[in-house]
């Protein structure tokens, strides 16, 4: 099987299920389920089926209950829009991603935030040190550092 027909087929299913869940499955305890993926193996005899759930840990094991009841009726649509001689099986697996995105995005909100106070608090404070912390040799008056001459007016020249 090639891998662009079984992406076709996955992407199918993934839109049957979403539309079944959003239109035909009435089921109470589904909650607000966001299909996110769905892939196949290359011989298409098993689908799994990506899916969220946004609110609690109970809310998302009542509507992994409620998938699993309804699968038997979603691979039926499955069977009958994507027109495979074997309708695939299906599998509901809850996608960890978006929460892991969502936890990452949190973290970075953190950093920001201690960022800006360093900044905020770093506001108008000056070094312990010196402006210029860097040693240099002591210069005369004239501009001159200790042991050196001013150069002559025939210095470097050559006598031709």
């Amino acid at each position: 099987m090639d891998a662009a027909r079984a992406r076709k087929i996955a992407d199918r299913i993934q839109q049957v299920v979403a539309e079944m869940l959003e239109r035909r499955i009435k089921d109470p305890r589904l909650g607000f389920v966001t299909v996110t993926d769905a892939r196949i193996t290359n011989d298409l005899s098993e689908a799994t089926v990506f899916y969220t759930v946004f609110g609690s840990e109970a809310e998302r094991a009542d509507s992994a209950a409620a998938l699993e009841s309804a699968k038997g009726l979603i691979r039926s649509e499955v069977g009958r829009q994507t027109g495979l001689r074997h309708t695939p099986t299906l599998t509901f697996t809850h996608d960890p991603l978006p929460d892991s995105a969502r936890h990452l995005d949190g973290l970075f909100a953190e950093a920001k935030a201690r960022d800006a106070e360093i900044a905020r608090k770093a506001e108008g404070a000056q070094h312990a040190g010196d402006a210029d912390p860097y040693r240099r040799p002591e210069e005369d008056e004239d501009g001159f550092e200790d042991g050196e001459e001013e150069p002559s007016e025939h210095a470097g020249r050559s006598a031709t």
